[in-house]
């Protein structure tokens, strides 16, 4: 396999992992709203923001190296 190849598949893997951890933010998100933790919890949130941009931009370039 070219290194073309290994690309598209290490995106593929970034993208399901992240896709894992927004799951994981999501519910100790949850969790510290329920401990009160409310600037923790909106901290959180903002992480996921950012991972689920993260996976955006990720799949725009997938998108784009399987155009080529």
């Amino acid at each position: 396999m070219d290194d073309r190849g290994k690309l598209s598949i290490i995106i593929k893997h970034w993208i399901g992992h992240n896709e894992s951890h927004i799951e994981e933010y999501r519910q100790w998100a949850e969790k510290a709203g329920e401990m009160g933790l409310e600037r923790v919890k909106a901290r959180i949130l903002k992480a996921m923001e950012e991972m689920a941009q993260s996976n955006s931009l990720l799949k725009e370039a997938l998108k784009e190296l399987e155009t080529l």
